[in-house]
């Protein structure tokens, strides 16, 4: 038998080398991921929606008085305004005074980072362009017509179509999935008990089963047709899921811009 070489007991047997990443695929990894996790962040994405925010309740001035039909912010700033142009336009001015101190803080302090915006717009431009078709790809998966029934929009002017596209962005999102989904689940699983998968499926069909009615509710609703209400039922189920995985400021981007591309362009 062989006699086996000895080892030097100063110098350790060196293991299998590994192959350590790259500088720049680490920096490429590390921004992709941080964009995730940052633009997911409920406080990031309070501060992203703001712009949306302040021009909506500018751009209502303009709409004749039409506004979105779940929009409970405006009501409560004509009650604090008694009416008065000037405190109203005084009230949205010291929420985008806020908003710029609480951006330039963040920024300062290294929390906030501008380079996110763009790729909200482009990634929400992306679900928007194809959410429309993932719905009726679903529905007729599913055996159910797609039909879209059109409401009154027709006839109001391109200012007050995108005026109000902003607003179902923010406000239907933040009354359907924020508050909506959040607090279903919340209500299911600290007060009844329910275990967390019963409660997401249930937050999420509820929600979206009184998003899609609440289209025919007013004034300004449609003409009901169970085409459009499934429609706008499944709709609700994927805006939800982006929600969910993406977080709140690309769901109302995505519900935004979809309404503007349905609204203006079609």
């Amino acid at each position: 038998m062989p006699k086996q070489p000895k080892q030097d007991a100063k110098k350790p047997v060196k293991s299998a080398k590994t192959e350590k990443p790259s500088a720049k695929a680490k920096v490429a990894k590390g921004k992709f991921g941080s964009y995730f996790d940052e633009s997911k962040d409920l406080g990031t994405s309070l501060i992203l929606v703001m712009p949306l925010f302040i021009i909506y309740q500018i751009g209502i001035l303009m709409t004749g008085g039409v506004r979105n039909g779940v929009d409970f912010v405006s009501d409560v700033m004509w009650l604090i305004s008694d009416g008065s142009l000037g405190v109203y336009l005084g009230i949205n001015g010291a929420i985008f005074a806020g908003f710029a101190i609480t951006l330039a803080t963040l920024r300062h302090k290294g929390t906030w980072h501008p380079g996110l915006f763009p790729f909200i717009l482009l990634e929400s431009t992306i679900y928007a362009m194809f959410l429309g078709t993932a719905v009726i790809q679903l529905m007729s998966t599913l055996g159910l017509s797609p039909l879209l029934a059109t409401g009154s929009e027709g006839e109001w002017g391109i200012i007050t179509k995108v005026v109000l596209s902003l607003g179902a962005g923010i406000y239907e999102e933040t009354v359907f999935r924020l508050i909506g989904m959040g607090g279903l689940y919340w209500l299911a699983r600290k007060v009844m008990d329910i275990p967390s998968w019963m409660a997401a499926i249930a937050a999420l069909l509820i929600s979206s089963f009184v998003f899609s009615a609440i289209h025919y509710v007013g004034p300004l609703g449609d003409a009901f047709t169970m085409g459009s209400f499934l429609f706008r039922f499944f709709a609700g189920i994927l805006l939800a899921a982006i929600f969910y995985l993406r977080g709140f400021a690309v769901a109302v981007y995505t519900h935004a811009i979809y309404d503007i591309i349905v609204m203006v362009f079609r």
